[in-house]
């Protein structure tokens, strides 16, 4: 996990160092952090689908990390006819809170429009039928935000059974994705 990325997960995810025995120095804090995150959290190790032409990895200094996604949205189809998934490699247990944070931006709007509609970041089944665990819409605007929404695993899941997903396909729109990390703060 990219330094900082943990740090702005570290402002996100303080129960992380309440746990007891854990030191509470930067470094360890930094750390236990990234024992917790369960996913790739590069944007070049996304996937996308419903794409044309394909999103594109560009380098944008604003963003922690230095990178992000670009995703061209059609506005055409579905809200989840195009979006991203960003594969879970951890396994994670009943009753485990999940916290889904990241970083997006509008990049091009549609005209005379200031803000997209991400509709759905969310943990949801990585094949067939998809079910959400959870999740929730945001508000995409030029400026870079650092998102989060978490919820509790309903089962015991294998690694690689379950995803972070975005649904994006809400407009004509330039969207920037940014750094993905799925935190599990266990039980």
């Amino acid at each position: 996990m990219h330094l900082k990325v943990a740090l702005a997960l570290a402002a996100v995810v303080p129960a992380v160092f309440a746990a007891p025995g854990i030191a509470q120095d930067q470094q360890s804090q930094d750390a236990a952090l990234a024992e917790k995150v369960i996913n790739n959290t590069n944007p070049a190790s996304f996937q996308s689908y419903g794409f044309a032409p394909k999103p594109k990895l560009v380098k944008d200094e604003a963003v922690q990390g230095g990178k992000a996604l670009r995703l061209p949205v059609s506005g055409e189809g579905n809200p989840w006819s195009m979006g991203v998934n960003v594969p879970l490699l951890k396994p994670v247990k009943a009753g485990d809170k999940l916290v889904l944070a990241f970083y997006v931006r509008l990049d091009k709007a549609q005209a005379g429009v200031a803000s997209a509609k991400l509709a759905s970041a969310q943990i949801q089944l990585s094949a067939a039928p998809y079910t959400a665990i959870f999740g929730k819409g945001f508000d995409v605007t030029p400026e870079w935000k650092f998102l989060q929404v978490s919820g509790k695993a309903d089962k015991d899941y294998a690694a690689g059974a379950l995803a972070a997903a975005f649904h994006v396909n809400t407009g004509k729109h330039v969207i920037d994705l940014g750094p993905v990390a799925v935190v599990n703060l266990g039980q």
